[in-house]
């Protein structure tokens, strides 16, 4: 099964908070790949909003992205574009 790993920034001034964290797990309801983010020694299922949350990433915060299925690639790219675009909000 195909596994990538990538670094994403938080970029928005308010850093991960319920918009850009119901803004990810929608993007991530539809697709069968299990996708981790892991800040600091906390890894959380990214497709649970509160998991999210519970990270408390603040702007500037580095976030490993680990996405393993089959549509793996396609994810981490989406994943990554809506962190370069701070989810529409800046």
């Amino acid at each position: 099964m195909p596994k990538v790993v990538q670094i994403v920034t938080v970029k928005n001034p308010f850093g991960l908070h319920a918009r850009p964290a119901t803004a990810i797990a929608k993007l991530l309801q539809n697709t069968s790949s299990q996708v981790f983010f892991t800040c600091g020694k906390e890894t959380v299922n990214a497709k649970s909003v509160l998991c999210i949350l519970m990270l408390g990433a603040c702007q500037h915060t580095e976030i490993e992205v680990t996405v393993e299925g089959e549509d793996a690639e396609k994810i981490m790219g989406e994943i990554a574009g809506a962190f370069d675009r701070c989810f529409g909000e800046v």
